[in-house]
């Protein structure tokens, strides 16, 4: 499976939740698959997704999925001591593992060769992480959803893009429709 696959089979358990989503390709995929108000999309900064994601969940008591691709979470390593020491119990990091920069041509990331993201994040402090394989992903999710526990996935997957179109909603809109939804 490819992310954009991934995203398809999960998009009906995320539709329940506050998800923060990566920049680039996933968040354009998932807004083509299933657009909510509740979805955060990533227009800019990449490697936050899981930052914000934290904070979100700090912030209030609803469950966050933040979405966010190996590529990403190589280029801000600092999110994940952050996790480690900041728990929050209605936080699942989904990091989608496709061992790739997907949204800039599919250049190979260091977790597609020696480096693994979830001892990556074992080693840092979190308590609470699994590796699944993209076949497993849903189950997986709804799983560390019901565990009400903060869990790290990793996802390993095959790289690969479809086309999709650019996110044409005003960056203003995506945020005050998602502050609405975690202020109901």
């Amino acid at each position: 499976m490819i992310r954009s696959e991934i995203l398809k089979e999960i998009a009906p358990i995320l539709r329940d939740q506050l998800v923060i989503c990566n920049i680039g390709l996933p968040s354009q995929e998932l807004h083509m698959i299933d657009d909510q108000p509740t979805n955060f999309y990533m227009l800019g900064t990449m490697g936050l997704a899981s930052s914000i994601g934290l904070g979100v969940a700090l912030a209030q008591d609803k469950t966050v999925i933040a979405i966010d691709g190996d590529g990403s979470v190589l280029t801000n390593f600092g999110t994940l001591p952050t996790i480690a020491n900041n728990v929050a119990d209605n936080f699942v990091l989904m990091i989608i593992d496709n061992g790739s920069y997907g949204s800039t041509g599919d250049q190979p990331t260091y977790a597609g060769k020696k480096t693994s993201l979830a001892a990556v994040a074992t080693a840092c402090g979190c308590e609470n992480v699994v590796e699944v394989q993209d076949k497993d992903c849903g189950p997986a999710l709804e799983a560390a959803i019901a565990s009400k526990q903060m869990t790290i996935m990793v996802v390993k997957c095959d790289s690969g893009n479809i086309k999709v179109p650019v996110i044409t909603k005003d960056p203003v809109v995506i945020r005050d429709r998602f502050m609405n939804a975690v202020a109901s």
